[in-house]
């Protein structure tokens, strides 16, 4: 018991160790040709995996924090006030250091304890015996690889990849992407899909919640930041869900299914090593 809280503390202390450095380095970043898919909030997921969802809910708040200090310090876009309540107070008032609080941390905190319980309700899925619960995770896996890989055709050559074509390429992509599931579905390898969903589910609970916050509690504001009307800030919104946020949400389950199969040859998942205890 005593070296499981020993072993469990370094990897907290390792993921910490992670995340600042790619906070405060490129590292924490992956360009892709037409945008740097951030990756800082990886550790934070694994670590809800392999440590539960309230070390998770610590890492995020290290996450927070390192997104607190470089928008306040280095305040690199004119919209980083929407991450600084120091900052923040200098844009809209008082009303701004709690907008901000909400903004820089919640989110983060919240991807340290979603993809958690996306894990356990996917393995459960897949491993029941029901193939409607199977065939209904591997097309929401198909459908996301083809919205992803559609946009991102569209945004890398947009003067010679018509719309058309980037969504046959999506739709061959997703194909392919659920025949393979489909083919391959085992229990045994229920464990990686399921990781890989935690990892999509983490990317997209920073992306929701940090633009959904902006959009709500700072819509004039961000407007005026990044030069655009009032009214066209949803669709600026939008477009960074739409495809910043799904084209990264696709890296992190790609990484995180990797690193965490990776890990669990040394330690298992949380929930399992609860269930083993």
């Amino acid at each position: 018991m005593k070296n499981e809280k020993t072993y469990e503390l370094v990897l907290t202390a390792l993921f910490t160790a992670i995340i600042v450095i790619m906070a405060f380095t490129p590292l924490g970043y992956i360009p892709l040709v037409v945008i740097n898919a951030t990756i800082i909030h990886i550790p934070v997921i694994l670590g809800a995996l392999f440590l539960g969802p309230k070390k998770g809910a610590f890492l995020g708040f290290v996450f927070g924090l390192t997104s607190f200090i470089n928008n306040t310090f280095k305040a690199a876009t004119a919209s980083a006030f929407v991450f600084s309540p120091v900052l923040a107070y200098n844009v809209v008032g008082v009303s701004g250091i709690f907008k901000s609080l909400y903004i820089c941390f919640v989110p983060r905190i919240l991807v340290g304890v979603v993809p958690y319980f996306v894990y356990i309700l996917i393995r459960k899925a897949l491993k029941s015996e029901q193939k409607s619960a199977r065939i209904v995770v591997n097309a929401a896996a198909s459908l996301i690889l083809f919205i992803s890989v559609r946009a991102f055709c569209i945004r890398l050559m947009p003067e010679t990849i018509t719309a058309l074509v980037g969504t046959l390429i999506g739709l061959a992509a997703g194909i392919v992407l659920m025949v393979v599931l489909t083919v391959s579905g085992s229990k045994k390898g229920s464990a990686n899909i399921a990781l890989a969903y935690a990892g999509l589910a983490g990317a997209f609970t920073n992306t929701l919640f940090v633009m959904s916050g902006i959009f709500i509690l700072y819509k004039e504001a961000y407007a005026q930041a990044v030069g655009v009307a009032g009214e066209a800030v949803l669709d600026v919104i939008m477009g960074v869900v739409t495809f910043n946020g799904i084209v990264e949400a696709v890296v992190a389950a790609i990484i995180v299914a990797g690193v965490g199969y990776a890990l669990t040859r040394i330690k298992p998942i949380y929930e399992e090593s609860r269930a083993k205890a």
